[in-house]
Order: structure tokens, then C-alpha cells, then sequence
């Protein structure tokens, strides 16, 4: 073979590379949700709620931000540990998934009871216990223009160098810890905060990381953070503060049915208006507006909008 078609060849090999390049790859937790919704109150302790407005579904960061995202148009995959019912949705939604759960595995399950003004969570955790480790070990093989992560990293140091390595790579990152008491107390939480390029909070989980007991201190120690720190703030809309920035934006108005997942669908709006090359009041704006529709229906992944709303 000549040396021009070898060349062509070359050429050709890498634009079908750059093609198969994804746009989002979410890494994190999924669960089996089972979820009691549209409650007038929660029970008491010892007492019984009995209920017709039931939903089993799937949830979990990774699951909900990847199809919000592939819905509204990105080339999307997830990382996560799955179950049988996740696999099967990821594949209805032309979402790709790297599944790290085994077959002697359980995967993780969440029961919600949910009124429209409060909800409370129990969960079994199954594989996820095992997740970060897997993760890490996943990471280094994956093509995507922006990599988020959903999940608790037990512990942050080792996270610290694999964001390092994913921007000297060209792909940037965002991070959702959830709510995690115990990760407050971990050393490199900071360093790591600090590493990603987005990381999302909600209220609480603003005020607890930032080692504080209001929410306007804790703003306050986030707003010195090198990069953008998105806080979700529910009805009072959501804010970035850090990285030289303040930016606000009010809440979208919806009728809400259950507020499960609706940050994690937050998240993927944001992620896509950014990936598109949005400012960052827009973003939120899109946002918003995508974590509103989500909470239209029971669960994370109903009220998802599609790509031509």
C-alpha cells in the first residue's frame, strides 16, 4: 500500500473515531425506585398509610441526568451499577451503558414516600457499596466531551488525580455528591470540589459541605471556590456562585407531582446548555425549567422532556 493511501486510511480511521466520541458519559448510582407519591401527609410512627398513587420506576443520578440529556438531544452513556429494568430503559432510550454490577449482585433499591411539599427516603444500597472502586477503574477507557459524576467517592484523594487526568485529556467534568453526612468529615472533600468544573449542590447539601449552619454562610465559603458551584435552591431557583462568578435565576412555575429526581434532571439541563455553548444565565434558566417538568409526573424519568420541547 502507497504511503498516500496509508495516509488516507489514517485519516480516515480518525474522524470515525472522533465521530464515535460521546458527548456525556454519567458514571454513578442507579436504583429500583418505588415510589409513594401525591401523599397528604406522612404517617406517624406506628401508624399505617394506605395509598392508590404508587409508581416503580428506575432513578438514580446517572440514570435520570443521562436520559434528560439524550432526550434533549446529547450522544449519551451511563456507567453504573444496573439492574435488569435500567438496562432495559437505557436501551429504550438510546443510552449507552457500561453495567459494573455481576450476577451474584444485588442492585440497589430506594423507597419514597412523597408529598408535594416533602418526601423521605429508604434505601438499600446492594452494589453501590462497591461502586467507586469500579468506577475508577472504568474511567480511564472512556471518549466524552464532559463527564459527570453521581455517586459518594469513598475517599476523594484517589478522584482528585483521575479529574485531573480526564482535563489533560480535553473533558471536562461536574460532580453531584448527594447527601452523604460522612463525606463532610473527608479531608481531599475540598481539593476535589475545587478539581471538578461544575459541581451541583442543593440547599442542604450546600450548607453541610461548606461546614456551616445556614445557608448564607455557606454560600458565602462557596463563593470563594476556584470553579462554578451550582446550588439548587427548589422554589427560590438556583445560583452559581465561585469562579469569578454570582449568577441567579428564578424557579420555573409547574404543578408538581413528585419532586423525585428533579435535581438530577436539573443537572442534565444544565449540562446540555452548557455542552451547547450557553453563558451561564441561560443555563440555569434551562435548568430549571427541565427540573420543573420533571416533577410533572410520579418519578424521575416520566416527566423528562423531549428533544423538540
Amino acid at each position: 500500500m502507497s504511503l498516500w493511501l496509508i495516509h488516507l486510511w489514517l485519516i480516515h480511521l480518525r474522524v470515525l473515531h472522533n465521530l464515535c466520541v460521546l458527548d456525556l458519559v454519567t458514571a454513578g448510582e442507579a436504583f429500583d425506585d418505588f415510589i409513594f407519591f401525591d401523599l397528604d401527609a406522612l404517617p406517624q410512627p406506628g401508624h399505617e398509610l394506605k395509598t392508590n398513587a404508587f409508581v416503580r420506576t428506575v432513578g438514580g443520578g446517572a440514570v435520570i441526568t443521562a436520559v434528560a440529556a439524550a432526550r434533549l438531544g446529547l450522544r449519551c452513556a451511563v456507567v453504573s451499577g444496573l439492574s435488569a429494568d435500567a438496562v432495559q430503559l437505557l436501551r429504550r432510550e438510546r443510552v449507552s451503558a457500561q453495567n459494573v454490577r455481576r450476577r451474584d449482585e444485588a442492585a440497589a433499591i430506594t423507597v419514597a414516600l412523597s408529598t408535594r411539599r416533602d418526601r423521605r427516603y429508604v434505601t438499600f444500597n446492594g452494589m453501590n457499596e462497591r461502586l467507586s472502586r469500579r468506577i475508577r477503574t472504568v474511567v480511564p477507557r472512556l471518549r466524552a466531551r464532559h463527564l459527570h459524576f453521581a455517586f459518594y467517592p469513598r475517599p476523594c484523594r484517589p478522584w482528585i488525580g483521575v479529574v485531573e487526568a480526564l482535563r489533560r485529556r480535553g473533558a471536562s467534568t461536574s460532580w453531584d455528591f448527594g447527601w452523604n453526612p460522612a463525606l463532610a468529615r473527608d479531608p481531599h472533600l475540598r481539593p476535589l470540589a475545587a478539581a471538578v468544573d461544575y459541581l451541583f449542590l442543593n440547599r442542604d447539601e450546600a450548607v453541610l459541605y461548606a461546614r456551616q449552619s445556614r445557608l448564607v454562610p455557606a454560600i458565602d465559603r462557596w463563593r470563594r471556590s476556584p470553579r462554578p458551584v451550582v446550588i439548587k435552591l427548589g422554589a427560590d431557583g438556583s445560583r452559581v456562585v465561585g469562579g469569578g462568578v454570582d449568577v441567579r435565576a428564578p424557579a420555573a412555575r409547574t404543578r408538581v407531582v413528585d419532586t423525585t429526581g428533579a435535581g438530577d434532571a436539573f443537572n442534565a439541563g444544565f449540562l446540555v446548555s452548557i455542552l451547547r455553548g450557553d453563558a451561564l444565565p441561560r443555563a440555569l434558566r434551562f435548568a430549571n425549567r427541565v427540573g420543573a417538568r420533571s416533577t410533572r409526573f410520579a418519578g424521575g424519568i416520566d416527566g423528562l422532556p423531549e428533544r423538540v420541547w
